[in-house]
């Protein structure tokens, strides 16, 4: 995280009429779940917009770094834009990170900000652009995957984080546990935990002191998912963080049968930390109903009685 005196750039709220930019940073997608996307987009009241070239596909990238770089720093210069949401995650977003031109985006978003949205690989441009760029984004729904489909997107949390509205309670979905007992405040922050470690030991690498640590995945075994912690733990990660909270970590199993939880092998992990730790938040990798979390922002972490509330601060953007 970028230091504590540093103030973040907030973006203007979204409202409806506003054209939202979508982006391929990562993995190629398909003509039909993008239009899908954008009709629901439209239907929500927004104007979305991209460039044709977003269809391009090298092996299995949305084409190539230079047109992924390209359209990414377009959609920053562009005064019409008003919201920049990609449009899938895969892999490949962690090309463009030396290739981008940094400098010319924090002066387009100090001039004119713009809400950023993803998940996923898009993990990698979340927190960099948080930690080097010093701007809010935003872990939320993308355009050609839960915008494409019905109940895709949790609504509540969209206009909350999205409105400006301040301090409101992130919508908690049934499941959501409690592993750790404890109350924190501190930044809003992470994202795809294969992402998160994959940082390590490159220019890249995450910052989590004094952060309410975000944490999802998919299809990862519990063996895979422990080790990725441990990493982080080993690296200090989990030195100076105030709470973590995991996501719903859909279809991380062993076997159907295994004879234990997936919170099991992650409390072994937090335990002994002495922070507030909860389990199955629904943002990113879900089952239905992604759930919006502005990150670089103050939350709220407060666990005991088997109650879990997840409270952002303050308002993710201006108004």
């Amino acid at each position: 995280m970028p230091p504590s005196n540093l103030q973040l750039v907030k973006p203007p709220a979204l409202r409806p009429g506003d054209t939202i930019g979508i982006v391929a940073p990562a993995s190629n997608l398909k003509a039909a779940d993008l239009q899908a996307g954008c009709e629901a987009l439209r239907r929500a009241g927004y104007n979305p917009f991209y460039f044709d070239s977003i269809l391009d596909q090298d092996l299995y990238f949305a084409g190539s770094v230079q047109r992924r770089v390209r359209e990414l720093e377009e959609m920053f210069s562009r005064d019409d834009v008003r919201a920049i949401l990609c449009a899938r995650g895969g892999y490949g977003a962690n090309y463009l990170l030396p290739e981008f031109d940094l400098e010319k985006i924090k002066v387009k978003i100090k001039a004119h900000p713009k809400i950023f949205i993803g998940y996923s690989d898009v993990t990698s441009l979340l927190t960099h652009f948080i930690d080097a760029a010093g701007f809010v984004t935003f872990h939320g729904p993308m355009a050609a995957k839960d915008w494409a489909h019905e109940n895709g997107v949790d609504q509540t949390s969209w206009q909350a984080a999205l409105s400006g509205a301040a301090p409101w309670h992130v919508p908690l979905n049934t499941g959501v546990t409690a592993l750790a007992d404890g109350d924190a405040e501190g930044v809003l922050y992470g994202g795809c935990l294969s992402l998160l470690v994959a940082s390590l030991g490159t220019p890249y690498e995450i910052k989590t002191a004094g952060t309410i640590l975000f944490v999802e995945d998919v299809a990862a075994k519990p063996f895979q998912i422990d080790r990725m912690l441990m990493q982080l733990k080993l690296a200090g990660k989990f030195d100076e963080v105030r709470g973590i909270v995991f996501g719903e970590m859909l279809d991380c199993v062993q076997t159907a049968n295994q004879g234990y939880t997936l919170e099991q092998v992650i409390a072994r992990i937090v335990d002994g930390l002495g922070v507030p730790v909860a389990f199955g938040l629904r943002s990113g990798h879900v089952t239905s109903g992604n759930i919006t979390l502005p990150f670089g922002v103050r939350a709220s972490l407060k666990i005991g009685g088997g109650s879990v509330a997840l409270r952002i601060l303050e308002s993710a953007v201006s108004l």
